[in-house]
């Protein structure tokens, strides 16, 4: 540790003492501290290679755009059927200012599609498609144990329903 810079021994004590807390998915990690600031390019463990599962919390707070780029709103959460495993809904909170009037728009899985330069969902609705979509009140809850509900969600989105027939 002698000679080493204050980032050098941040990042020999980093690798040595907590190697599980790198993730694999990290490919750059930037490390900076008082007048210093270094780039460090980290390796993936070995044995690991790229793929296309996320976590689920990694997908709450992801922005949900139009197809020209436009931003809607973001992901406030995920329903999951606990039967099949399969994701069923995205929630997208939408509109509103300063918490107020923000709406909940139940959107089918399906509809969504992930835009990786845009590292956003990518869903094609119009600003009026969306103020007339079934959605709900931020402070209210949603049934989700009534399935007509649902079926009025998929027949307004022509999504087929993950429950079957």
């Amino acid at each position: 540790m002698i000679g080493q810079s204050p980032v050098q021994r941040l990042i020999a004590m980093f690798s040595v003492a907590k190697p599980h807390v790198v993730k694999a998915h990290v490919e750059l990690m930037e490390v900076t501290m008082t007048m210093h600031t270094a780039e460090v390019q980290t390796r993936r463990p070995s044995g690991l290679k790229p793929h296309t599962l996320i976590a689920s919390d990694r997908v709450e707070g992801t922005p949900v755009r139009r197809p020209n780029g436009e931003k809607i709103g973001a992901i406030q959460r995920l329903m999951i059927d606990k039967l099949s495993g399969n994701v069923a809904y995205a929630v997208l909170s939408f509109g509103g200012f300063l918490g107020m009037e923000k709406k909940h728009l139940p959107i089918p899985w399906t509809r969504l599609k992930y835009d990786l330069a845009q590292e956003a969902y990518q869903v094609d609705l119009t600003d009026e498609e969306l103020t007339r979509a079934p959605a709900y009140e931020a402070d209210e809850e949603f049934d989700w144990g009534d399935r007509s509900q649902e079926i009025v969600i998929h027949h307004y989105y022509k999504a087929p329903r993950y429950w079957g027939v």
